[in-house]
């Protein structure tokens, strides 16, 4: 080994985010001291981004199993049965750190990185999401962040052909330092062509394909496990630089080569590059390779092996081939125009040899480094209980001027700006666009064979329900996707997590992981959801000051026919408006409070799973009968914020009635759980089968007119259209 990489010094260690007893751990495993490429290659592997060190203690007990999931947490996407010898992929991540720094790269290198997880395992990529959450309005570097990163989002996307269907976009001060970017990705695949990454087979090549290996990204991992400070902008180069050109051509290649079955395992290069995907693979076969780096492509001259091992530039991935394959692989991967190189075998010695300039760099057990990463149990306090807030504590508004405040403010204002930015048309399978509950995307055959079928997706959280009680704020999340997934009438199949906290050595932090963990794991368990694959972004924290808890939740549903799913918008006059579910009135945590009074406090509506499943049941069931001409669940802004939706986008006016006996404001603006506006031409059979269900429904309006009316005060549709599509535009545009 070069003896000039021997000098790891104290600092080096700390640089390299190891505590020094992960060091003494290091020193036990090797029974020496590392060189630097070594002490590089623990340090992305046991970082918390890539070893889970703070949260897999309590990721283990989520509900990962169901009927329908063929694989779960392990892999580079989870895996749930759709029929027809077919299969949906799907995952979850998040870049959050590098969309900070460099939103337009950090954004589009998050879409690349979450394609390459789902066609990795086989299936051609059919939709992506995306869940972001930025700082006030008002901060100085808001709204260059939300330009960057929907330009990123929008021009990776757009470019390498797989639609952007939805997601959503918030706003808080608590974000002002350190924004949120999750992209989810779905894919169809065949049941039974799925393709795992675990490495087998002493002998067998181990060949690189893609882009060339660059010096960006380095570190990539270990910054995403950090708190941010003052010099953050100095993190830069450890931003990616994505090309979707050369992802679309990595996409058909692959999938190409996977007909041939020729390939025995695969896995991208994503955090960690070229060091996660050996060992995981390795890792996982149980089996040790040796890598000779100087075949490996590189676009720079002079790299070192550290920089090859820790690089994280994109479009690369890692395969194990079938002896004798190595050619015909090659001939389709040049003909794509990508790179390809043999560049090591697998070895039954349960090690990592890695050689560059005709000698060892480094030279490591696999097992030990991967499987014996750091567990901590990290200290945990819980949240405090915040009081819950009567309706007689808070200040009524007049209904219509409360409406005009709500829908124009930025958590509830249209996000057409945004969603007009990508295309979510390509593909030519999105049946409802971005604006509803979830979106709702054709599932294809083979040889593109229309099965009838649809996905439906969506992502949900609400941070601010999380902060004040983590439980029940996860819990809500949870419900919320399957609520989305329910109102367009698709059965809620999986789930997948983004667990976005700050500083975990924080047991106030922990706490809050600890009870959205909790949540999650009861709200799953209700109701039949499992987790199938997610990812966990802490220390999302700039100078003490940690984001909301954001546990993001995406989940995926399924129709059975596409063409029968529903959606938000009222056409037609003359309906009867059916409020499905009961309220209360709950208004801690609610929009009205904090938008109109400035307010954030009480505690989150509480979350009764056997209703929401009670509940929902009941909505697909009339769905699926045809007795609904519209649907819209009911959460942010409560009930006459749903309405106003549902009358905007079918541009035909509501008309509702606050019944007798209740706080007007709290019956229309509290944001009680497991409820839906129904819009139906027969309200008889709607009351008939919820009160047969043992479901709480009522008919408190009907549609006609140009105006959202609440006991004869109107808002003429027109002006809330206004109010409504011009913020973001207008904020954008700095007016």
């Amino acid at each position: 080994m070069d003896a000039q990489e021997n000098h790891v010094t104290p600092d080096i260690i700390a640089g390299h985010g190891l505590t020094s007893e992960e060091y003494d751990k290091i020193l036990e495993i090797l029974g020496r001291a590392p060189n630097l490429t070594e002490l590089g290659v623990f340090s992305v592997m046991w970082s918390e981004h890539c070893s889970y060190k703070s949260s897999k203690k309590w990721l283990k007990t989520l509900p990962t199993d169901g009927p329908r999931v063929i694989c779960g947490p392990g892999e580079n996407a989870g895996v749930v049965d759709i029929g027809d010898g077919l299969a949906a992929i799907f995952k979850m991540e998040s870049h959050n750190h590098p969309s900070f720094i460099e939103p337009y790269q950090g954004a589009a290198t998050g879409v690349g990185g979450i394609l390459r997880d789902v066609f990795t395992m086989g299936a051609r990529p059919v939709a992506n999401m995306n869940a972001l959450r930025f700082g006030d309005p008002r901060h100085p570097r808001t709204r260059h962040l939300v330009a960057g990163v929907v330009a990123g989002i929008g021009g990776y996307g757009n470019c390498v052909g797989v639609p952007t269907v939805g997601g959503e976009t918030n706003f808080h001060t608590r974000y002002d330092g350190n924004i949120l970017v999750n992209a989810m990705t779905v894919g169809i695949a065949e049941a039974d062509g799925i393709f795992y990454s675990a490495a087998t087979g002493t002998g067998n090549p181990v060949v690189y394909v893609g882009s060339k290996t660059g010096r960006d990204g380095i570190h990539g991992a270990t910054m995403a496990s950090a708190e941010f400070n003052e010099d953050s902008e100095e993190k830069r180069p450890t931003v990616q630089v994505g090309d979707p050109f050369t992802e679309k051509l990595l996409i058909e290649a692959c999938l190409e080569l996977m007909a041939t079955g020729a390939i025995v395992a695969i896995q991208d290069m994503g955090a960690a590059g070229l060091t996660s995907s050996s060992f995981e693979m390795a890792s996982k076969g149980g089996v040790g390779v040796e890598l000779d780096l100087d075949q490996v492509p590189a676009r720079e001259d002079g790299m070192t092996a550290y920089e090859f091992l820790l690089s994280e530039s994109q479009e690369r991935m890692l395969m194990v081939l079938k002896p004798g394959s190595e050619e015909r692989a090659r001939a389709i991967m040049e003909k794509w125009e990508l790179d390809f190189a043999v560049v090591g075998h697998l070895t039954d010695t349960g090690r990592m040899v890695v050689r560059h300039h005709g000698e060892i760099a480094a030279d490591l057990p696999i097992d030990p480094l991967a499987l014996a990463s750091p567990e901590y149990d990290r200290p945990w306090v819980p949240a405090p209980k915040q009081p819950i807030l009567a309706a007689d504590e808070v200040p009524e508004i007049a209904p219509p001027d409360a409406l005009k405040t709500l829908m124009g403010c930025p958590d509830l204002a249209s996000r057409r700006w945004i969603w007009e930015q990508y295309d979510h048309l390509i593909m030519g399978d999105t049946v409802q666009r971005p604006g509803g509950d979830a979106a709702v995307v054709r599932i294809q055959g083979a040889n593109g064979a229309v099965t009838g079928k649809a996905l439906a997706i969506t992502t949900d959280v609400t941070p601010r329900y999380c902060l004040a009680d983590p439980e029940e704020g996860a819990k809500q999340a949870v419900a919320e996707a399957w609520r989305n997934l329910t109102a367009v009438g698709a059965t809620p199949l999986a789930v997948t997590d983004n667990m976005n906290f700050g500083n975990p050595e924080k047991p106030d932090i922990m706490g809050q992981f600890v009870g959205c963990v909790n949540g999650i794991r009861r709200a799953c368990e209700a109701l039949d959801f499992p987790v199938v694959s997610g990812n966990v972004s802490l220390y999302n924290e700039t100078a003490g000051t940690a984001i909301l808890p954001t546990p993001a939740i995406g989940a995926v549903g399924l129709l059975d026919r596409y063409d029968g799913s529903a959606g938000i918008a009222v056409r037609d006059e003359g309906l009867s408006l059916v409020l499905i579910g009961g309220t209360s009135g709950h208004l801690g945590q609610s929009l009205y409070l904090r938008e109109l009074l400035n307010r954030e406090e009480g505690a989150p509506p509480p979350v009764d799973l056997a209703a929401e499943r009670r509940n929902g049941d009941l909505v697909r069931r009339l769905i699926a009968e045809g007795k609904v001409a519209a649907c819209h669940d009911l959460s942010d802004g409560g009930l006459l914020v749903a309405a106003a939706e549902m009358a905007l986008a079918g541009n035909t006016g509501v008309s509702i009635g606050v019944p007798d006996g209740v706080a007007a404001h709290a019956w229309l603006f509290g944001e009680d759980q497991a409820r839906y506006l129904i819009a139906a031409g027969d309200a008889e059979a709607v009351l008939s089968a919820a009160e047969s269900a043992g479901v709480t429904a009522a008919e408190i309006g009907n549609s006609g007119g140009d105006a959202v009316t609440v006991d004869g005060a109107p808002v003429a549709l027109d002006d809330l259209r206004r109010i409504h599509e011009s913020w973001l535009p207008g904020y954008m545009a700095g007016s």
